[in-house]
């Protein structure tokens, strides 16, 4: 009986302690955010805007997207948001002069732009490897001279 008791705590112990060890696919989005960090972009999560269009989580819950900007602190950009269909932008407010301007990145849903900053609202397991993150600052950055 005493031999069933320790098998029973030690299946439990080694259960809990396989439990606490963290996914691969975490470690590479939290590889990716610290890159993302050192190069400058600022990456968050944050509830995806109604004007996003990414589809709730549930009905009464909204969904939770990967927002990384760029901050131009002498910039002064106008207000601008547009869509992702197609590999091109959609605006949806703000100057049409972005409209159906081309989007070389993968995984992106939308572009929000304002006073001095500028980013992305994206699917970050469209690129575990984080190997886009230099062209997604060069992208914002030349985005927001035009």
């Amino acid at each position: 009986m005493g031999l069933w008791v320790a098998l029973i705590i030690v299946i439990f112990v080694l259960g809990s302690i396989l439990g606490l060890r963290i996914s691969p696919r975490e470690k590479a989005l939290g590889m990716m955010r610290d890159q993302a960090r050192k190069i400058g972009l600022h990456p968050r999560l944050v509830v995806a805007p109604d004007w996003t269009k990414i589809p709730k989580a549930t009905e009464k819950r909204a969904s939770m997207v990967a927002y990384y900007s760029v901050l131009l602190p002498q910039a002064r950009l106008p207000l601008m948001r547009a869509l992702v269909e197609d590999q091109q932008l959609k605006v949806v407010y703000g100057d049409e002069k972005f409209q159906h301007y081309t989007m070389p990145l993968k995984g992106i849903y939308a572009i929000d732009m304002q006073a001095n900053c500028i980013g992305v609202y994206w699917d970050e397991y469209a690129d575990l490897h984080a190997t886009q993150l230099e062209e997604m600052k060069t992208y914002l950055i030349s985005l927001s001279e035009i």
